[in-house]
């Protein structure tokens, strides 16, 4: 069995068979001449239905997860909606965490309810919890962990035998972890999901999304509501996304090393409440971390002793931390959930803690990134 960084370079990335070419070609036509009326060639007809690029791309993502098949999407939420439209239908119960990312609490709350779909919010560390949320009608339980933005970690084996026997799938949202430290289909999930604009893609210059099952049945169906509702990234974003991807390994070691320094300084810091970070000894749920991931990830929260006002001062104090939406490049960012990522649950039950600060801790040099966080915690107490 091949390794992950040997699967990330070559997976589904063969040579050009007609020129040679080591990295796979971007293909931008939108159609395809067709071998004889209903014939196509190699299965390509016209470039919402399949493209080669993207076919690359999909055979990489799925090896890398250990799954069957792989969809590449025009973004993570393009991903999420072409899911829950194949999952769900009007009657139906949905169980999301009580912490999700802020754009899947919408797009359950303000879109899946008015076509009659109830979801309810569970605190999915908790198994008990998931058991008694459980009804005749669920058909999703919906898991991220590391959860966005609060880094709440689930057991995702003891998740798939609650749901096992059941009418739910198991879907997990593994951006934050990426495939390099986490594969939740080994662990009993029956979808990965990830937005590949972030760690997948690393370099903050492609919007992307993607899913991967190893069912069959579940595939055929995503393949053709894909299909159907036109959700497919270009061939050039496409092929972004798969550049990117053969670094993913090395750049995840490098976040895992600098998020790890920059928790522990922190933890110790005078100005700082509490930090969010799973390879804590102190975070509750260290050890199922250290059972399911490889490593810990690049993303850290913490709230501010001072408050909310002292936060946001953080956010705008920093340098080398660019005041910025999304995660998992290469730079690191500094954002308050908020007011920001999260402002879509303020004043639900999921709504996150003023006082809180999530960073995207790139891979620069970690003693500037240190001495940067230091001196913006440092002005808020000045």
């Amino acid at each position: 069995m091949r390794g992950f960084s040997t699967n990330a370079i070559h997976a589904g990335q063969e040579p050009d068979p007609t020129t040679g070419a080591v990295i796979v070609p971007i293909h931008p036509s939108s159609t395809f001449a067709q071998d004889g009326v209903g014939g196509t060639r190699n299965g390509y007809e016209y470039s919402r239905s399949a493209n080669p690029t993207r076919t690359a791309l999909q055979e990489c993502l799925a090896a890398l997860e250990g799954g069957r098949h792989a969809f590449a999407f025009g973004s993570g939420m393009g991903a999420s909606d072409v899911l829950l439209r194949v999952l769900v239908r009007p009657g139906d119960h949905v169980v999301i965490p009580h912490d999700a990312y802020g754009g899947t609490f919408r797009l359950v709350d303000k879109i899946l309810t008015q076509w009659g779909v109830e979801y309810s919010t569970v605190d999915l560390a908790d198994v008990d919890a998931l058991r008694a949320a459980l009804r005749p009608t669920t058909r999703v339980v919906w898991c991220e962990t590391p959860t966005n933005p609060l880094l709440g970690v689930a057991d995702i084996a003891a998740l798939a035998d609650v749901t096992r026997g059941t009418e739910a799938r198991l879907v997990v949202d593994n951006t934050f972890a990426s495939p390099y430290l986490q594969t939740p289909l080994a662990l009993g999930a029956d979808v990965v999901l990830h937005s590949t604009t972030k760690y997948v893609g690393g370099h903050s210059d492609v919007v992307g999304g993607a899913l991967v099952t190893s069912d069959d049945g579940l595939a055929e169906q995503l393949a053709f509501t894909q299909n159907s509702v036109g959700s497919v990234p270009g061939p050039f974003d496409t092929w972004l996304t798969l550049r990117g991807v053969k670094t993913l390994a090395v750049r995840m070691e490098r976040h895992c090393d600098n998020a790890e320094r920059v928790a522990e300084m922190l933890a110790a810091h005078p100005a700082v409440a509490q930090v969010c970070y799973p390879g804590l000894e102190s975070h509750p749920g260290h050890e199922v971390a250290a059972k399911q991931m490889r490593r810990f990830g690049g993303m850290v929260s913490f709230r501010v002793a001072a408050g909310r006002e002292a936060a946001l001062a953080v956010c705008a104090g920093t340098e080398l931390f660019t005041l910025a939406e999304s995660l998992g490049g290469v730079e690191s960012l500094i954002e308050h959930p908020g007011a920001m990522t999260h402002a879509s649950v303020a004043g639900s039950a999921l709504e996150v803690p003023d006082d809180l600060v999530r960073l995207s801790v790139g891979i620069e040099d970690v003693d500037d990134l240190l001495e940067d966080l230091r001196g913006a915690l440092t002005r808020i107490r000045s």
